[in-house]
Formats: structure tokens, sequence, C-alpha cells
């Protein structure tokens, strides 16, 4: 049973997920160009804050260090959309430190929470799923620093060749991991990943 419920949140986070790109690419077959709608990160918050506990309870330091980064970069986008601050400021506030406490306590909370994420696999499973999700996470990296100089929020071609490749690693991670959540919640967005490069390659961003 307890299984039952860490996979009924694993596979929320990732249907959030496919939600969010499924809504992107739709606004973008309308626009006929690949855009960054504010949904889509609304989508990506909130998948990204039940993600990171399944992480957590499923003691997958990989999806923990691919959670951390990317939350943040979410909340960004939101604020360039001029969207972050109509969040009532107590909610930004949980938001904002959960992740934060959670590594706190993780940190904190002696050498049984660490040696947990460490050693429930071989190290060097743990080293490429880290690396896939170093790669997943690392095209918001990407995507920050593009919009950032483009002066708004977008979603450039090689977010799309980073997703691809990230998500073909952390698929195959998965299988690995015996993980249904990582390799359903990842295959799902390889027709949008293609698609998107498809319509990037027509009109740039």
């Amino acid at each position: 049973m307890e299984d039952f419920w860490l996979y009924v949140l694993g596979f929320s986070a990732q249907a959030l997920f496919s939600a969010r790109m499924f809504v992107q690419w739709i606004i973008s077959e309308r626009s006929k160009k690949v855009v960054s709608p504010l949904l889509y990160w609304q989508l990506s918050l909130i998948a990204s804050f039940l993600f990171f506990i399944y992480g957590w309870l499923r003691a997958d330091f990989a999806i923990i260090l691919g959670q951390v980064f990317s939350y943040y970069i979410y909340i960004w986008n939101l604020n360039a959309q001029n969207n972050w601050k109509k969040v009532h400021v107590i909610i930004r506030y949980i938001i904002l430190f959960t992740p934060l406490i959670v590594i706190i306590l993780l940190l904190t909370n002696g050498r049984g929470n660490l040696e947990r994420l460490w050693t429930e696999m071989p190290l060097a499973l743990l080293i490429f799923g880290s690396i896939g999700q170093v790669i997943f996470t690392f095209r918001f990296i990407y995507q920050w620093w593009y919009s950032r100089r483009m002066g708004e929020s977008l979603l450039p071609i090689g977010f799309w060749v980073l997703s691809l490749i990230g998500s073909s690693c952390i698929v195959l991670y998965g299988i690995y991991r015996k993980d249904p959540v990582l390799i359903i919640g990842q295959s799902a967005g390889f027709f949008t990943y293609i698609r998107n490069l498809f319509l990037a390659n027509k009109k740039p961003v």
C-alpha cells in the first residue's frame, strides 16, 4: 500500500509535467512558432514540488538533484511573466523555502538519511542517473540564460535538444531502476520535444 501511494505521487507529478508539455505544444501549434506560455511554468512548479517529495521518499539522489535547480528557474520564469508576485506572499514563502528546508533536514538529521540516498543503488548507476538529470536540468539553466539575454521568457532550440538528450538518459536510468514513473513520464515528452524542434527550425525564436 505504501508503494501504491508513492507511485500515485510520482505519476501525479509526471502527469503535470506531461500536461505542461501538451499545453505548450498546442499553443505553439496555434501560434506556428515555439512559445513560452504562463501555464507551462505554473504546472512545472507544482509538478516539481511533488516530484521533489517523490525523489526523497524513493531515496533517489538523481531525482532530488534534478529538481533543486530547475525549481527556482520555474519561479524566475513566472516572475518574468509578471505572475509570481500575484501569488499570495505566504504561499510564495512556502514555495521558496520548502526545498531548502528539506535539504537542511536531510543534511542535519543524521548520517542515515544521506547514506540512504547514496547506498541504495550501484555507484555507476547513480552517476549515470545524475548525469541524465544534470543534462535535463541544464536545459532550464540554458533557457534562463537565453531568456535573460533576450529580455523575455522564451524556449529556444537548445532547450529542446537538451530535453531530448537528458530525457533519453533518464528513461534508460529508469529502466535500470525499474521505476515506471521515470520511464513513462520521460517517454511522454519525446513527441513534443521533436515537434518543437521542427517548429523552431521553421521560425527560430
